[in-house]
């Protein structure tokens, strides 16, 4: 988790949060004190300069209104007079003017200059003319400071006879509000820094349980649940922590149980013998076990986060929602020219108590063998149905002849009951060898083995047959007079050499030849018998050894051949231990091979 930077901590948050409500709170205080402050005292030095006025005005009307004689002074110099008794900080300057707008006496000593002068002055000219009090505040241009300038007429019996201009410094007024203000800022400054401080206090009480709980929350992304949050106090952080110490040991139980159920659901997945693959609500692969991997044979990396008809391979017949309503199982054609390979595919979809679809599971299963045994099934079924059908019809026709009269023909009669008779002893031999192969699959037999020299019972084998057999091939033995012993059931290999030899005889021209020939490799026998017949096509050399498989059926059946044969000489050679094949090249004759184990000992303890 990334850490919060200093700045953007909730501690530095709410300490100035803290500190700004305050400092609003004293400005609202401070601007609402000041701005009444300043008036309180302006209007104070205002009402003293117009308490003062009224006296002046007073004494300039009467000496203005005053009849004199010649011994009295001059109105200049008496208003000079009494303008001279002002002896006042606040007061800078008065002014006597009349109505002319002529200066007729000035309370400062150094412009007495201005006397009889015209006044050019604002205030002075509206009062006159507005017959009331005008006032101003201004700067001083020679000493820069502010004075509070007012002009008050001189009324007497309701006319205007002039004007009386006071200029007082107020600039101590404000000097006064400059220091109330510089009071409130100390004061302020002061509470902002008990403020700060009872600010970091109060909120670390906060941060401090909030931080704990951060901290706990990062062990427990990492799995770690042993660590506890402590808990300061019974308000609603103490709570809160509580809280989160039982959502902790919630939690580490929770994770205990999911981990358990994970370990099993793994372990079954792995051990299954079946494919599992799981999908999200999209049909995108979440989930493959390693058996399914190995059925689809591709990696895992191709299969995570990809459609799962994609994988399956089933994206042009099919679409993710097809499959949430499959209801049977779906077969899946992986075949390749080397092998046949069938897998069959089972859909359960996983939904939520409302029917919201989540997800899909699929569950894959080999069903190549099982395929394959249907198809054997089929076919075997088949060919004993055509095998059985064939000379039972042929038996059918000849009785219902010899019934109909044909048994009183003394030419015709013979030949139909050998016909009857030839086709009766080869349903025998087909039943028999059913009834052999049934056995063998059974495994319901033993072997009656024995110790033999092969090349003299081969060689007696062969013998048989160029007696019996050979009138239109010749044997060619390709046999060492050295003895090779081999633990065998002497009546099932005799069997399987007639059937090999019997195929050979069958399908060689007249003049062929057959030749026997038997080598030994690391202790194993190789058997050869070849003919010079008209070979197999090189796609059907493997099938040779099916049941009821004929490379041409239609000769083979005119022979009295019944397919089984190789069949039956297959399962043999496998009994013992060895292995049968067969190499041919169509139109080149056919090849038998078989092996067999050789018994390694010394030759003389078996002489």
């Amino acid at each position: 988790m990334q850490k919060v930077g200093y700045f953007k901590s909730i501690h530095v948050k709410i300490v100035l949060i803290y500190v700004l409500l305050i400092i609003i709170a004293m400005q609202i205080i401070g601007l609402y004190f000041v701005r009444g402050l300043e008036k309180t005292l302006r209007e104070n030095f205002q009402e003293s300069i117009t308490d003062r006025v009224s006296l002046i005005e007073y004494s300039a009307r009467e000496e203005m209104i005053k009849i004199r004689s010649e011994e009295d002074q001059t109105p200049e110099q008496s208003l000079y007079s009494i303008l001279a008794g002002l002896n006042s900080i606040d007061i800078k300057e008065v002014r006597v003017i009349d109505a002319r707008y002529q200066i007729l006496a000035t309370s400062d000593s150094n412009n007495q200059s201005i006397v009889g002068q015209r006044s050019m002055d604002d205030l002075v000219r509206k009062s006159i003319t507005a017959e009331a009090a005008q006032e101003n505040i201004s700067l001083d241009r020679k000493s820069d400071v502010r004075i509070w300038v007012l002009a008050t007429p001189i009324i007497s019996k309701g006319e205007v006879i002039g004007t009386l201009y006071i200029e007082s410094n107020i600039e101590n007024v404000f000097g006064q509000m400059n220091e109330i203000n510089r009071i409130l800022a100390g004061g302020t400054a002061m509470a902002l820094v008990i403020t700060v401080i009872l600010g970091i206090l109060i909120a670390q009480t906060i941060t401090r349980p909030i931080s704990d709980m951060r901290r706990q929350a990062q062990a427990m992304a990492k799995g770690n649940f042993s660590r506890k949050v402590r808990v300061y106090g019974s308000d609603e952080i103490g709570q809160l922590a509580i809280a989160f110490n039982h959502l902790t040991n919630r939690l580490q139980e929770s994770q205990s149980t999911t981990e358990a159920e994970r370990r099993k659901l793994a372990s079954v997945l792995t051990n299954m013998t079946d494919g599992v693959l799981a999908t999200d609500r999209k049909g995108r692969v979440i989930l493959i076990n390693d058996p399914a991997l190995r059925l689809l044979r591709i990696p895992r990396e191709m299969v995570l986060n990809r459609p799962i008809i994609s994988v399956l391979g089933i994206d042009s017949e099919h679409s993710f929602e097809d499959l949430i309503h499959l209801k049977e199982a779906l077969n899946l054609d992986l075949s390749s020219n080397e092998r046949p390979f069938i897998l069959r595919a089972n859909f359960s979809v996983i939904q939520k108590e409302t029917g919201f679809v989540n997800g899909l599971i699929a569950v894959l299963h080999d069903n190549t063998e099982q395929e394959k045994v249907d198809i054997e099934r089929r076919e075997f079924v088949a060919n004993v149905s055509h095998e059985l059908r064939t000379p039972l019809t042929t038996m059918s026709s000849y009785l219902e002849a010899l019934a109909d009269g044909a048994w009183k023909d003394e030419e015709i009669a013979p030949s139909f009951l050998q016909v009857t008779q030839t086709e009766t002893h080869r349903m025998i031999r087909l039943v028999n060898d059913l009834l052999q192969l049934s056995k063998m699959d059974s495994r319901d037999y033993d072997l009656n083995r024995e110790i033999v020299n092969f090349n003299q019972f081969f060689n007696r084998i062969i013998d048989r047959f160029e007696l019996s057999k050979s009138d239109h091939v010749t044997f060619v033995r390709m046999l060492s007079d050295k003895a090779y012993y081999v633990d065998i059931d002497t009546d099932k290999l005799t069997q399987v050499i007639d059937n090999i030899i019997s195929n050979a005889i069958k399908y060689s021209p007249d003049g062929g030849n057959i030749r026997f020939g038997v080598v030994v490799t690391d202790s194993i026998l190789k058997v050869m018998i070849s003919d010079d017949g008209m070979g197999i096509p090189s796609e059907n050399v493997d099938r040779v050894f099916d049941r009821f498989y004929r490379v041409d059926r239609a000769r083979a059946r005119s022979m009295g051949g019944t397919g089984l044969g190789l069949a039956i000489a297959r399962e043999m050679i496998e009994a013992h231990g060895g292995r049968i094949w067969a190499e041919s090249e169509e139109g080149q004759g056919t090849t038998i091979f078989f092996t067999l184990d050789i018994l390694t000992d010394e030759v003389g303890e078996w002489d």
